[in-house]
């Protein structure tokens, strides 16, 4: 459909939503079918993100079929109003596909690893909801000087400002529950994947709602700085707690207590850290590097540089950016064959694989 983020014509969308929706009816029989009684706050997002995804891709890709032989249809929006409702899906995909659910998976795994209980639970149902309603209204800023009615930009910029305070408050309840579990944090490749990973949450957070301000942003738009708050995000966030959540499950699921190569978790940790951090900061100087070479003058009005000489001043930064992939892309591949030399190596005692998840042995 020529759609940033929203390609699959009208056929595929519908048959998104049925698998969409087989998988929200497993997910909701799975909690029926539980013996607690409370549902923990890692299960509101996780709930969060199969409703609100599912609303988004809906309402984003209303569209009116050509015929049922041609594969092709018109979307019902059109002009700015295609472009808002396309970007109040867009970053809200952001929102509920790689923030919600992978909060979840941080409520969950970092009490687990830790052995420490969430620092205040209270506080994190108070960011819960301070999430769920400010993040539906930022998409807007991605439209900073467009068509767009300029309330509806400064509503998309106010908004993205707020939502630092839920964001942060999220951050902060999961590091201050690793209080009292430094020593793990240190002697702990998993568990430090997760600190990682709540460090770059609070950062890539702060960046957005920095980057959505129209000055800034009028710098930072169409640039690799965006590239890089993506990826700080992506990589620094939710691969760092996915990689965690791995380490976590693999053993756990094989019936081991640790990884088959602990030295390689170690190894894993350094290349992605030092991977991501090579990466966004390169994309970090290409992109203010971009947007002071298209906003300089001469004494004449005229443009300093042409496009072609931003271009060619990006060569270092995109081969720093190769490097530091490449260094993310090798522990992935270390992972990868981590987990299947745990799977395939032979599992504990009885007693040992029926330990509940997290829980380690005694000294």
């Amino acid at each position: 459909q020529s759609k940033e983020y929203a390609e699959p014509e009208w056929y595929a969308d519908i048959w998104l939503v049925v698998i969409w929706l087989v998988y929200f009816a497993l997910y909701l029989r799975t909690l029926a079918r539980r013996h607690e009684p409370h549902i923990y706050v890692a299960n509101w997002y996780y709930m969060a993100f199969i409703l609100v995804v599912a609303m988004l891709h809906i309402v984003n890709n209303l569209a009116l079929p050509v015929s049922l032989r041609v594969a092709e249809s018109f979307p019902i929006w059109s002009g700015v109003q295609d472009a808002m409702v396309q970007w109040w899906y867009g970053h809200n995909a952001v929102a509920f596909f790689l923030t919600a659910g992978f909060l979840g998976m941080l409520y969950y795994f970092l009490p687990v690893r830790s052995g420490r209980p969430i620092w205040s639970y209270r506080l994190s149902i108070l960011s819960f909801w301070g999430i769920v309603f400010f993040y539906i209204w930022v998409g807007s800023h991605h439209l900073h000087y467009t068509a767009l009615p300029y309330w509806v930009q400064t509503l998309g910029m106010t908004f993205s400002v707020m939502l630092l305070v839920p964001s942060w408050a999220s951050a902060g309840n999961a590091i201050a529950t690793l209080n009292g579990a430094w020593h793990k944090v240190r002697d702990d490749a998993t568990l430090r994947f997760m600190f990682v990973a709540a460090v770059f949450y609070g950062l890539s957070t702060f960046e957005g709602s920095f980057m959505a301000i129209r000055p800034v942003n009028s710098l930072s738009h169409y640039t690799d700085w965006t590239v890089a708050h993506v990826h700080s995000g992506t990589l620094g966030w939710v691969a760092m707690i996915v990689f965690g959540a791995i380490y976590t499950l693999v053993p756990q699921l094989s019936g081991r207590e640790a990884m088959a190569w602990p030295r390689a978790v170690e190894w894993h940790f350094w290349l992605a850290v030092g991977g991501t951090l090579v990466y966004i900061i390169s994309m970090w100087n290409a992109g203010i590097t971009q947007g002071l070479m298209w906003r300089t003058y001469d004494q004449h009005g005229a443009l300093s540089y042409s496009f072609l000489q931003s271009v060619e001043a990006m060569a270092p930064y995109y081969l720093l950016r190769a490097l530091g992939g490449a260094m993310i892309l090798t522990g992935a591949v270390i992972c990868a064959l981590n987990c299947r030399a745990t799977m395939r190596a032979t599992p504990m005692t009885a007693e040992g694989a029926d330990r509940p998840l997290g829980v380690q042995p005694a000294e």
